[in-house]
């Protein structure tokens, strides 16, 4: 497939391993930037085996997930096998940085001085090129060297403490928010700004993208409610998390889940002559009737299934959907109309599903143009491209310098 999307000629070259720097560049490939991930030659060893040991624990093994046509962390990206601690490794990586406009990394701060690729050393040899750097805390304050994860992110910004239900202990959201929306997401965003500016001036910079920064980004409202208000929200306690029964999750006759998002008076008013409690319409901010309101729609919603409550809800103008799971989603009819999952031809002559493209651009989209590498799939393509002869190529990989 041509690549002609807004990123086209765009170089990144993605030194990340875990969950935020792959989500990040996943998004740079699908706007058609070239991504090239420099992967460590040879099988794990040290913390690298025990990770990915832990992983095939998790059921997700690095040797046979990463490299999977199902893998779409990996999409749009080629892989070069490459030890960046060897002179030779070193030599190519300077080279492909001479080329690139945009290094990703994750490393906890320190770590790319000591390799001597951090931002300092490498804009001498290209100002234009933009260093992003994913880490928990970021490069400054004292937490910088504090090791982490999503959970522990999120605790720190404040969102745990509004996740679950009232008198109860917080519900874990998976590592969606820190990981993927404040580390992945605004890497991207951070980058795409980067690379405007540099249009405009001509220079590169550092974009230092910390998890807790971004969860706290996502939590901007609630904290302006909180300096306005003096008041600190209480998880299961609020209108947006179940703390009043129009917004909330009730069970169906057939064990399956519906959500009612109907904060709105008139939305408010609608489901309650849907659901045959006008009597309620009246104390829609009343708390003393809303212990008896939800009790009286979770037996209301017992009586039908969840599709014959979607069904009639939809109609009548009432904030109400479905809880979908994974299995559900693919086969649900704005999900194909948005083309959010999409399948895809792999080498060997299948197919493999995906998430499709979220960002819907209508002059330049983006695309899939090439599934999840194999560990060191492109190396001698890239190295060729670099000037480097067969008979080099051959020898380092033999020297275990690349793969």
């Amino acid at each position: 497939m041509p690549n002609s999307g807004p990123l086209n000629g765009i170089k990144v070259l993605d030194l990340t391993r875990l969950a935020p720097g792959p989500h990040c560049t996943m998004i740079l490939g699908d706007l058609s930037a070239e991504v090239i991930k420099i992967e460590e030659p040879g099988p794990p060893t040290g913390r690298r085996a025990e990770q990915a040991g832990a992983a095939s624990v998790r059921g997700r093994s690095q040797s046979g997930f990463q490299g999977s046509p199902f893998n779409a962390l990996g999409r749009n990206k080629k892989s070069i096998g490459l030890d960046l601690k060897s002179p030779v490794g070193k030599q190519i990586f300077l080279r492909l940085h001479q080329r690139c406009d945009v290094v990703v990394e994750e490393f906890r701060p320190g770590v790319a001085r000591r390799l001597g690729i951090d931002y300092e050393t490498l804009s001498v040899r290209n100002p234009r090129y933009i260093h992003c750097a994913i880490t928990g805390y970021g490069q400054n304050g004292p937490y910088r060297d504090l090791v982490g994860h999503d959970i522990n992110y999120i605790a720190h910004a404040g969102v745990l403490s509004i996740m679950g239900t009232a008198g109860q202990r917080p519900t874990i959201p998976h590592n969606l928010i820190a990981d993927y929306a404040g580390g992945g997401m605004h890497a991207a965003m951070g980058i795409m700004a980067a690379l405007i500016a540099r249009g405009q001036n001509g220079r590169g910079q550092y974009v230092d993208i910390a998890m807790m920064d971004g969860a706290m980004l996502v939590m901007a409202q609630a904290f302006a409610a909180h300096f306005y208000s003096g008041r600190v929200p209480q998880r299961g306690e609020t209108q947006l998390d179940g703390g009043v029964p129009y917004y909330g999750v009730y069970q169906t006759k057939d064990g399956k889940w519906i959500t009612i998002g109907s904060m709105e008076p008139w939305f408010y008013a609608n489901l309650c002559r849907a659901t045959g409690l006008d009597d309620f319409i009246p104390h829609q901010y009343n708390r003393d009737k809303h212990p008896e309101m939800r009790r009286r729609l979770e037996e209301t919603f017992r009586t039908r299934t969840r599709e014959e409550w979607f069904e009639l809800l939809s109609k009548t103008d009432i904030c109400a959907a479905p809880m979908l799971t994974l299995d559900e989603v693919k086969d649900n009819a704005q999900v194909k109309a948005r083309n959010m999952i999409v399948e895809v031809d792999t080498p060997a002559g299948g197919k493999a599903r995906q998430v499709g493209i979220s960002i819907k651009l209508s002059a330049t989209p983006g695309s899939i143009r090439s599934l999840a590498p194999e560990l060191g799939q492109h190396t001698d393509e890239i190295l060729a491209e670099l000037g480097y002869t067969a008979d080099a190529i051959a020898k380092w990989r033999s020297d275990g310098a690349i793969r």
